[in-house]
C-alpha cells in the first residue's frame, strides 16, 4: 500500500469522528497556475484534509499571485489574517526566524535520495519548531525538488575549469561565501539582468534549476549545464497557526495528515519534472549536460563553511542531524 492510500485509510477512520454540522473555509494562496506543483501539491493537501475532515474542513485557493507573492503570504499567515496556508520559500522566513535559512545553503543534501530522506524523517523538525516559536506559522509539509545547476558559457566538468569562474549567485551571504569555497568567484547580480550579463561577459556562469534555465531562456547565452547540483530546493507548505488554533482536535490532524502528503506529492513532482525539463531542453539541441567528476570535492570544499554558517544560526545540531540521515 502506497503512501497515498495509506493515509486515505488514516483519514476515514479520523473522519468518523468529525463533524459535517458545520463547516470552516480556509484560504491558501500561490503564485502559479493549476499546472505548476506548488498548486498541485495544496490541491492534494486540500483533498486529503477535506476527506479526512469529513468535510468540516473547505477551500478557497487563490492562484496567479491574487493574494500578493509568498512574502505577503508568511506574513498574513504569522498575523493570522487574510491567508491560512501557502507554500513559501524559506528565505521568506528570515524576518521572523534565524534559523529557517539553513533549509536553502548550497550543498546541504548530498543527492536527492539524502534530500527526500530528511523530509520522510523529519530531521528539519528543529526548524519548523523555530519558525513556530518566532513566527507562529506551522510548517506542515515539505515540497520542493527543483535541483540547481551551473548555467555556463563553456564546457565545466572538474575543479581546474570551475577555480575562478565568474559567475551570478543569489543577495544571501552565504552563496557568496559557498560559491568562493569551491573556488568560483561569485559576484552578486539582480535576477532579471542574468541574461544580459553572460551574453556580454561580464559573467561566464550562473546557477538555477532547470524551470528558471527554461523560462528565462538562459540557455541561449549559457548552453552548457555543469551538473554540480549544489542545491536541492526545500518549499514549507505553512499553516497559521492562530487558525490551526481554532480548529478541533480532528481537524488539526487532519490538517497535519494532509500537509505531509501534499508536500511528499509536491516533492515527487517537482523533483520529476526538474529532470524531464533538463533532457528535453538536451534533447531538443537547447543546451548540453556535462557530469562534474569531482563532486565529491566541491562537498568536502563547503563543509566547513555550512558548518560555520549553521553555527551562526544557531542550527548546528539541525546540521548534524540532517548530515547523519542515510
Amino acid at each position: 500500500m502506497n503512501i497515498f492510500a495509506r493515509a486515505a485509510v488514516g483519514c476515514s477512520m479520523l473522519a468518523m469522528t468529525a463533524t459535517a454540522a458545520y463547516s470552516t473555509e480556509l484560504v491558501g494562496a500561490v503564485q502559479f497556475d493549476e499546472n505548476h506543483a506548488f498548486t498541485k501539491a495544496l490541491r492534494e493537501f486540500e483533498r486529503v484534509a477535506g476527506e479526512c475532515s469529513g468535510g468540516s474542513l473547505t477551500f478557497d485557493l487563490h492562484l496567479n499571485s491574487e493574494l500578493g507573492l509568498e512574502k505577503d503570504y508568511f506574513e498574513n499567515m504569522s498575523q493570522g489574517i487574510a491567508v491560512d496556508y501557502a507554500i513559501v520559500s524559506p528565505s521568506h522566513m528570515s524576518t521572523f526566524s534565524q534559523k529557517a535559512p539553513l533549509m536553502d545553503m548550497p550543498f546541504l543534501f548530498r543527492d536527492l535520495d539524502h534530500w527526500n530522506a530528511v523530509m520522510e524523517q523529519d530531521a528539519l523538525a528543529p526548524l519548523a519548531q523555530d519558525v513556530l516559536e518566532k513566527a507562529n506559522v506551522r510548517l506542515i509539509g515539505y515540497a520542493g525538488g527543483g535541483t540547481r545547476q551551473l548555467i555556463v558559457n563553456r564546457p565545466i566538468t572538474n575543479m581546474a575549469e570551475l577555480e575562478g569562474l565568474p559567475m551570478r549567485v543569489m543577495g544571501a551571504p552565504i552563496q557568496t561565501r559557498i560559491f568562493e569555497a569551491i573556488k568560483a568567484a561569485p559576484s552578486v547580480i539582480a535576477y532579471s539582468e542574468v541574461y544580459n550579463a553572460i551574453q556580454t561577459g561580464v559573467i561566464d556562469a550562473a546557477e538555477n534549476e532547470a524551470a528558471g534555465i527554461e523560462q528565462m531562456k538562459f540557455y541561449e547565452v549559457g548552453p552548457h549545464i555543469a551538473l554540480t547540483a549544489h542545491a536541492i530546493t526545500v518549499r514549507p507548505i505553512g499553516f497559521s497557526n492562530a487558525t490551526f488554533e481554532r480548529l478541533t482536535a480532528e481537524e488539526q490532524a487532519c490538517v497535519l495528515e494532509a500537509g505531509r502528503i501534499g508536500g511528499a506529492l509536491g516533492r515527487q513532482i517537482e523533483s520529476s519534472q526538474d529532470s524531464e525539463k533538463l533532457q528535453a531542453m538536451e534533447k531538443a539541441g537547447w543546451l548540453t549536460t556535462h557530469e562534474f567528476t569531482e563532486r565529491d570535492k566541491l562537498l568536502e570544499l563547503a563543509a566547513p563553511v555550512k558548518r560555520a554558517y549553521a553555527e551562526e544560526l544557531g542550527a548546528l545540531d539541525v546540521l548534524e542531524a540532517i548530515e547523519a540521515v542515510q
